[in-house]
């Protein structure tokens, strides 16, 4: 009767974990579906494909993740920074060991069936907006960017959002973000700008113009 009661119980786990499993595949093939509606593409063949290709793409990614915990990666320095590891900084660097091929065949079907604004749509709904986004900041901060400042801004944010595709959760893809947004101040400082005192400057004001609005 145990024995019957054990193997009852090993069923149902079975079963649940299978209908979770279910459940995400699902989600993530919607995830896709949604995205290219986005398009609006008159060509279903082009649709299935890319949709496909999202959706495995998204799966591959999500299953890296969940099968490589950041405590694969041992605690210790940044050699950037000299700082200790974060669990975030770990688990980055087990995720960037992914295997190339997973986004190398998401860029490929992408590259083939959409043109340059439609791929640039799909990695926006990757990465929630945030070239444009942190475009507008830097434009805030600097007034008086350059068209060539703003080009080679838009060219760094463009190569994270790229490389942020392969992370799983907004942290990750944050975290990717953050490290070309320092290559962005860098640029701005190597281009004759003093990257901490514009922001200084736009802290300061952003201050005084809620204080007016107080008084």
């Amino acid at each position: 009767m145990k024995k019957i009661l054990g193997f009852c119980l090993l069923l149902c786990l079975f079963n649940s974990i299978n209908a979770q499993d279910t459940g995400v595949a699902d989600e993530l093939q919607q995830k896709a579906q949604r995205w290219v509606e986005g398009l609006k593409l008159n060509d279903e063949a082009k649709v299935t494909k890319v949709e496909q290709a999202i959706a495995t793409h998204l799966t591959a990614v999500r299953d890296w993740h969940n099968s490589h915990p950041f405590t694969q990666v041992p605690a210790g320095l940044n050699p950037a920074t000299g700082n200790k590891l974060s669990d975030l900084d770990r688990q980055l660097i087990v995720c960037s060991s992914k295997p190339a091929a997973i986004h190398t065949a998401l860029m490929q079907v992408l590259n083939a069936e959409l043109n340059a604004e439609q791929v640039a749509f799909i990695l926006d709904q990757y990465t929630i907006g945030k070239v444009a986004f942190t475009l507008k900041g830097y434009e805030a901060i600097v007034p008086d960017l350059t068209e060539k400042e703003r080009a080679g801004i838009r060219k760094n944010l463009e190569q994270a959002r790229e490389q942020a595709i392969d992370y799983k959760n907004m942290k990750e893809i944050s975290a990717i973000f953050e490290i070309y947004k320092t290559k962005c101040e860098q640029y701005l400082n190597n281009n004759g700008r003093n990257w901490l005192q514009l922001f200084k400057n736009y802290v300061d004001k952003v201050k005084a113009e809620k204080e007016k609005k107080k008084s």
